[in-house]
């Protein structure tokens, strides 16, 4: 797999909710090589170690990146004050992203900040992609028209029932999934939102695949530092986040580990 580090200029940033950005950089080598899933880390101004952000869009035809990403520290504070015309130092392709079948329905099942990494499937799928998205509340939701442009049916799910959905994301997925002819259900979201889509999806023989967040350090394998415990042939494989993921077979996960 190719990967390159290297600096690379912003040429778009935008605010999308409170402190939650996405930025675009030219990254043309990047471009070439990435795909759905998979992310990139971002060396901090005065931080030693990279933050890890998953790549939101992939723009083949303009050799761009897109990159959205919700301030949680530190580092991320620092990163969101890059402007168009600075230089971010990247690290890219990273990980493995989404197997996505051919000319099948595809569900999409994001929340929160999970949401973003799904978004390029949705454009590779276009209308035999539904995407299910859940925020806790109206201010919070992002990138849903950006689903939509691309010709994707969305159906957004908040907690406390300002827009869409008043619950969980399961909710709709059940019914999406009673309609049948569904290839795949690609998730990435909190943990407990994971764990439910999985059981829902494993009891109706819906093949699934889920992107795991874990801490990182280096971010390409190297400190075992964002293990996950998966089921392999009956016995605990401690498989590293950043290099045997983020994407999963959910048959494998074990979220109890």
């Amino acid at each position: 797999m190719s990967m390159f580090c290297d600096k690379y200029t912003v040429t778009e940033k935008k605010t999308l909710a409170k402190e939650i950005y996405s930025v675009t950089v030219k990254a043309p080598e990047v471009v070439k090589a990435a795909k759905p899933g998979q992310f990139v880390t971002i060396t901090a101004e005065g931080f030693s170690l990279r933050r890890p952000i998953s790549i939101c869009e992939i723009n083949k035809a303009e050799g761009t990146l897109r990159l959205v990403f919700e301030v949680r520290g530190k580092g991320t504070e620092q990163i969101a004050r890059i402007n168009v015309g600075d230089n971010l130092d990247i690290l890219a392709p990273l990980g493995n992203g989404f197997k996505i079948p051919d000319e099948k329905r595809v569900i999409v099942v994001g929340g929160g900040i999970g949401v973003p990494p799904l978004l390029d499937v949705a454009k590779n799928v276009g209308s035999l992609c539904t995407a299910i998205l859940g925020f806790r509340s109206y201010e919070k939701i992002i990138l849903a028209e950006d689903f939509r442009a691309y010709g994707c049916n969305t159906v957004i799910c908040t907690d406390d029932g300002s827009v869409g959905y008043h619950g969980v994301v399961t909710q709709p997925l059940a019914e999406e999934l009673g309609k049948g002819d569904v290839g795949v259900v690609l998730a990435c979201g909190p943990e407990p939102m994971l764990r439910a889509v999985v059981k829902l999806c494993l009891e109706r023989n819906v093949p699934c695949q889920v992107s795991m967040e874990q801490r990182m350090g280096c971010g390409v394998g190297a400190c075992v530092g964002c293990t996950c415990v998966l089921d392999r042939g009956g016995k605990d494989y401690y498989a590293r986040v950043c290099k045997d993921g983020p994407v999963f077979d959910a048959k494998e996960v074990k979220f109890d580990g």
